[in-house]
């Protein structure tokens, strides 16, 4: 059987390259169908690649800090014991398992599958796609260890073999350094992507976490050890410090140089479709959040474990206002044949989320179906995988409307950009004390600013007017919203 050549898939809504973070074999390893074989990072999330063949490891097409286009070559590999290998492998990212592993777990021998696997790769090669990153084939087994093949000793003959004439002997060849016992101790995507981007090597590392588990907090540490105090260097940044280059239009010498890919690549081409492709317009209300507060003050008494957070709350009263203000809930579609206003039956609530790699647009789908409970439980789910790089493309790129809690910066308003190809966003700024004249007496309350910025060929100002005060009302008066949902 030739070498089988894996190429990189879709990683899922149309992305057309990916960033390659760490590989997780090495050539010569043998692998299992399903068995994870890289990590890369795309434009919305880090993602483990699973390899639809078994056999052995023959070239790792790529190197890690590497851009990948969709469509090219991944990794090759071999009939099980087969050779012709074409990458050395690195020392760094070698883990050495037991012979036999597919014994111990249970698997089936190296190079052979189950129908279902089989059936799979047919499928791959056939042009049918791959399958979605993370959910692997029917009967994969992704959690099996890996063996090492012996790279000093051949494999024995499986019959007689003719000796060769008697020839000079051959000049000795340098004894490769031997591969560390076992890989470094470090399980999170992130802390190794922080390490490799900050040129910390992970095999000198001794970990903090349970059983020398590596945390980020050691990466961070010998980071702050390599570099002077107060240098307030990112190790993301190339620092221009030996060169001395200069910037011919100002004449300045040029600090740093960042390149703009993944995550920060795609957020400049939608913002800039955004601005270059709406017309939008802003409206904006400041907005009596006082018995908002109160409301949950006064839940939170009742049962504390289990109330809603604000942004809970804010998404609620949104959704009910798009039900009343669908228009909002929609997209414009400028085709070769016409302009046309696409609209939704329900709501995927997008809402702003700031992480380690930027700021991303998780959506809670269907939240049009949801409680304020439901929607705080969503939402906290939804954060904490965008934080740790696990949300998955469908969740980053399938809202249809999106809330922004630029409060938590400590803003009171912001002219947002649309988050393409939606049709408006609601931002909510800082609640702090003011004063508000009630009931024709002056006074002290809690306020807040609601900014909404629409794209105008959807409706006109008084269907984005209606929208953002009928939100506020909400605010100002939630019991009475709240009944009616």
């Amino acid at each position: 059987m030739s070498v089988r050549t894996f190429l990189l898939p879709d990683l899922g809504e149309g992305l057309t390259e990916a960033e390659l973070v760490t590989w997780l074999v090495a050539v010569g390893d043998e692998i299992l169908v399903d068995q994870p074989v890289a990590e890369v990072e795309t434009a919305k999330s880090l993602v483990e690649v699973p390899s639809p063949y078994a056999g052995t490891v023959a070239v790792l097409h790529g190197e890690a800090g590497q851009t990948l286009d969709v469509g090219r070559p991944l990794i090759s590999v071999a009939p099980a014991g087969g050779s012709g290998f074409g990458q050395a492998p690195d020392a760094a990212s070698e883990a050495v398992g037991d012979t036999g592993a597919a014994a111990d777990t249970g698997a089936a021998p190296v190079g052979q599958s189950d129908p279902a696997g089989e059936a799979y790769r047919q499928e791959e090669k056939a042009g049918s796609g791959n399958v979605l990153i993370g959910y692997g084939t029917p009967g994969g087994l992704a959690v099996a260890r890996r063996t090492r093949r012996s790279r000093n000793v051949a494999a024995a003959p499986a019959g007689p073999v003719a000796m060769p004439a008697p020839a000079a002997a051959p000049a000795p060849l340098p004894v490769p350094a031997a591969p560390p016992a076992e890989a470094p101790r470090c399980i999170s995507p992130l802390v190794r992507k922080l390490a490799r981007d900050g040129g910390v090597r992970l095999g000198g590392l001794s970990g903090s976490g349970a059983n020398g588990l590596i945390l980020r907090s050691d990466v961070e540490a010998a980071l702050a050890t390599a570099m002077p105090a107060g240098s307030g260097t990112s190790p993301s940044i190339i620092t221009k410090t030996d060169t001395a280059a200069v910037d011919p239009r100002t004449g300045l010498a040029i600090a740093s140089q960042t390149p703009v890919k993944g995550l920060r690549k795609t957020v400049a081409a939608n913002l800039a479709a955004s601005r270059s492709n709406i017309p939008e317009a802003t409206v904006w209300v400041d907005v009596d959040a006082t018995a908002l507060l109160e409301l949950r003050a006064d839940l939170k008494r009742r049962d504390p474990g289990n109330t809603p957070g604000l942004l809970a709350f804010l998404a609620r009263f949104v959704v009910a206002g798009l039900a009343k203000f669908p228009e909002l809930n929609a997209r414009f579609d400028q085709e070769d044949s016409g302009a046309q206003i696409t609209a939704y039956d329900g709501v995927n609530l997008g809402f702003a989320a700031q992480t380690d790699r930027g700021l991303v647009v998780p959506s809670v789908r269907r939240a049009d179906t949801m409680s304020a409970r439901q929607l705080d439980v969503e939402i906290r789910r939804l954060t904490a995988s965008a934080r740790n790089g696990k949300a998955t493309p469908a969740e980053l790129s399938s809202g249809t409307f999106t809330l922004n809690n630029y409060g938590v910066f400590g803003v009171d308003g912001s002219a947002a950009i649309i988050n393409y190809p939606e049709s408006a966003i609601l931002g909510v700024g800082r609640i702090i004390d003011k004063p508000w004249v009630v009931d024709g007496a002056l006074a002290v309350r809690k306020m807040t600013e609601l900014t909404l910025v629409f794209d105008h060929r959807i409706c006109d100002g008084g269907t984005a007017g209606g929208f953002l005060r009928y939100v506020a009302d909400a605010i100002e008066n939630p019991g009475s919203v709240l009944a009616d949902l």
